[in-house]
């Protein structure tokens, strides 16, 4: 199923099982954008992201670590 900048928590998700020991604190928005649309799924424009939507993937990625 294809990921979009809209699929917050499924992004998220993705992210942790491709690294679980990664502190997702450490990355900057460049960094994390870049491991966005680098995941295998993804299919949506990467202009399309804006610092609102990598803080709502930072946020469900730490959560996804609890």
């Amino acid at each position: 199923m294809e990921l979009h900048w809209s699929d917050v928590q499924r992004i998220a998700e993705e992210l942790y099982d491709a690294d679980p020991d990664l502190d997702p604190l450490t990355l900057s928005f460049v960094k994390l954008h870049d491991m966005v649309v680098k995941l295998p799924d993804f299919a949506d424009d990467p202009q399309k992201s804006n610092e609102q939507i990598l803080e709502a993937i930072l946020q469900a990625w730490l959560n996804e670590r609890d």
